[in-house]
């Protein structure tokens, strides 16, 4: 596996696990500047863009084939 795609994953799992959006800053928009093939689902189908807000992710919807709730991008390089 791509050493920065694993860095993602992992990270990903470790927000995932630990977040929630209660006392939360809001994510920035760099942040949620994620490419259609490198999101990592963050809600289930259906899901809205409140309930995905809430989680602590973010939501786009404007590619329907894509994942629209996932997890931000971390603002700094993953260091393992």
């Amino acid at each position: 596996m791509d050493y920065k795609v694993f860095c993602l994953f992992a990270i990903a799992l470790i927000v995932g696990s630990f977040s929630s959006a209660h006392g939360q800053a809001a994510l920035t928009q760099s942040q949620c500047n994620v490419q259609p093939v490198a999101r990592v689902n963050c809600g289930e189908p259906g899901i809205t863009s409140d309930q995905c807000f809430n989680k602590g992710c973010c939501f786009d919807s404007s590619d329907p084939n894509a994942i629209w709730c996932f997890y931000a991008r971390p603002d700094d390089e993953c260091v393992l």
